[in-house]
């Protein structure tokens, strides 16, 4: 990793370099389904952003309750033209509602969150001053954590957010990107593969980061996710299914020629022990969930 970014970032609005009525270029996309009771929150986390984004795709992955009517009441709630509701007519899972949002984005920037997910204040206008420093970066993306819904927003830190560039190494152990953390060029010529419904944003990261793409990453938490990650509460089949299509995504970046067959190899044994440790921490959180039972 390459530090290339170490910039003051005070929390007044001047810090960001943002100018008073300046909107980010940016499209947000957020996937929906079945989301009523949460989306609210995360469209807010949108609007709440220091510098604004000019554009929001809300896209109904055909939820068949009251989501949809909900998207429409929340869009009429801010400006006229800023939140569009796009309605798919079929179920077909995170990748073609990701995917339908970015054919219809009319930004040069596309952000990607998720319904059940939030953003702090501060994320676009720093992940903006980064790419006005280098140009060059086709992906931005920054840190996250599991935090409690509705939990007060820690206060914007005084010390430099620095920024890495981060190499292909990091993505042969894990996936450094958390898909409500990435910002990308909408021009790239990749899309999230529609027959992956887990580990479809690895797959996405990977390919574009290892046809040469510069990607970089905030080292700082500018979105957090409001449910336990898989280590601290996800049961066994999930685990299961998300390290078996681990295992498939590898398999594609070989066969697309992106790894070589030792850095497969590699990535594939650092998967298991990775898979070992998940499974230890889910038995212990259950074994101290049954502890504490009454």
């Amino acid at each position: 990793m390459v530090d290339f970014v170490a910039a003051n970032d005070r929390p007044d609005a001047a810090s960001d370099g943002a100018v008073s009525g300046e909107v980010a270029p940016v499209t947000v996309v957020v996937p929906c389904y079945r989301c009523a009771d949460t989306i609210g929150d995360a469209l807010a986390s949108v609007a709440a952003q220091r510098l604004p984004v000019a554009q929001v795709l809300l896209v109904d992955d055909a939820s068949g309750d009251g989501t949809l009517a909900r998207l429409h009441r929340l869009a009429a709630d801010y400006p006229p033209g800023w939140a569009t509701v796009v309605a798919l007519p079929a179920n077909g899972g995170p990748s073609r509602a990701r995917n339908a949002g970015w054919s219809l984005a009319s930004q040069p920037y596309i952000a990607f969150l998720d319904a059940d997910d939030t953003w702090a204040p501060d994320k676009i206008a720093l992940q903006m001053r980064a790419l006005r420093a280098d140009p060059a970066i086709a992906l931005i993306a920054h840190r996250m954590r599991v935090s409690e819904r509705g939990a007060a927003m820690p206060r914007a830190a005084a010390r430099p957010a620095r920024t890495r560039i981060i190499g292909r190494r990091r993505l042969l152990l894990h996936n450094p990107f958390p898909t409500a953390s990435v910002v990308l060029r909408r021009d790239l010529p990749f899309r999230f593969n529609e027959n992956f419904r887990r580990v479809e944003d690895f797959l996405l990261w990977a390919q574009i980061a290892f046809s040469g793409y510069r990607c970089a990453r905030v080292e700082r938490v500018l979105a957090y996710w409001h449910k336990p990650n898989y280590g601290a509460g996800g049961l066994s089949r999930d685990l299961r299914a998300m390290h078996a299509a681990g295992r498939l995504a590898r398999r594609e970046l070989l066969r697309q020629g992106l790894v070589s067959l030792p850095e497969h190899c590699f990535a594939r044994a650092f998967g298991t022990l990775r898979k070992g440790r998940q499974y230890l921490l889910v038995a212990l959180r259950r074994d101290r969930d049954n502890r504490v039972a009454p």
